[in-house]
């Protein structure tokens, strides 16, 4: 009778299992439990940058933000952002998967500049896009200019020879969501290019054959059985976006007034590290969990359910 020779610990995986598993544990614990439960901590207490003394004030510090225009303008700011985002960054991501899937010379490199925009330090991207967006040498205003579209009467941007970018409400919130967009649409390409891979060509090329053109094959063929990882990437592209602070913050600190790109996440840096008010900007910033966790339910469940059926 054969003896076993003695396991060690890369046999053992009672033990293997654990060792493994820490620093994945300490890594959410130190980073993302501690904070969390400091910030909810903080926010039920008056806690000051100038006044560190901890005084119980139960729920004052939510019911004194959900009466704050400024807040209210913010969530509002922030669902457009994140709801125009995510549309753009959907439909943008699946015309550059079908153009990666096509056969063409030299895709290596274009599947390498593609992911440039992922790959960029994010502060790196958004200050080179503070000069396309300047108020006075503006390339795309120069642009827009040299093809009649600005600068003289009757153009149809209008007379003035910039359009100001940064400065105006709308056309703030509109410079925003696009280099958002610019930044999140290779990273959603490649995951619906990934998705696009596993479909069967035995269903593209049977549906081709029985006559179905480009657009009913796509809304009843590839959708559908996209639909999860479609689900997969809007939820990664939401918390992305909804917790997004570098891009706003770069591009226009909130403004132009009144608090025309103010998300809430830069109205918790701005009152909690600017402002001091360490207890407030908790308190706004932990209006991210519930909502984020009612749309990763919500997504997650209709995922679930595309999967089973």
């Amino acid at each position: 009778m054969k003896t076993q020779p003695p396991q060690g610990i890369r046999d053992r995986e009672t033990v293997l299992a654990p060792i493994l598993l820490m620093p994945v544990v300490l890594y959410i614990v130190l980073f993302v439990g501690f904070p969390f439960v400091m910030s909810f901590v903080f926010s039920l207490s008056n806690v000051t940058v100038g006044n560190p003394n901890f005084k119980f004030v139960g729920l004052q510090n939510f019911v004194a933000i959900l009466h704050d225009r400024t807040f209210r303008t913010s969530l509002l700011n922030t669902f457009i952002f994140t709801f125009v985002s995510m549309t753009l960054v959907v439909v943008l991501g699946h015309i550059l998967a079908e153009l990666l899937r096509q056969k063409f010379r030299f895709k290596w490199l274009v599947r390498f500049l593609v992911l440039l925009p992922w790959t960029t330090p994010i502060a790196l991207g958004t200050i080179a896009f503070l000069w396309f967006y300047d108020s006075l040498y503006s390339p795309v205003d120069w642009l827009l200019r040299a093809l009649g579209l600005l600068g003289h009467p009757g153009a149809l941007l209008g007379a003035q020879s910039n359009l100001y970018w940064l400065g105006r409400p709308y056309l703030a919130m509109f410079a925003v969501i696009v280099v958002h967009v610019w930044r999140l649409v290779p990273l959603a390409a490649v995951i619906l290019l990934a998705g696009m891979n596993s479909i069967p060509n035995e269903l593209i090329e049977a549906a081709r054959v029985d006559g179905a053109g480009y657009f009913r094959r796509l809304f009843e063929i590839v959708l559908p059985l996209l639909f999860p990882v479609i689900g997969i990437t809007v939820l990664f592209g939401t918390f992305f976006t909804f917790t997004n602070l570098d891009v706003v913050w770069i591009l226009t600190k909130g403004g132009p007034p009144p608090n025309s790109t103010q998300v809430l996440a830069t109205l918790a840096f701005l009152t909690g590290i600017e402002g001091g008010d360490l207890a407030q900007g908790a308190a706004i910033a932990l209006f991210f969990f519930p909502v984020l966790a009612v749309i990763a339910a919500v997504v997650l469940r209709l995922v679930k359910k595309a999967v089973v059926s």
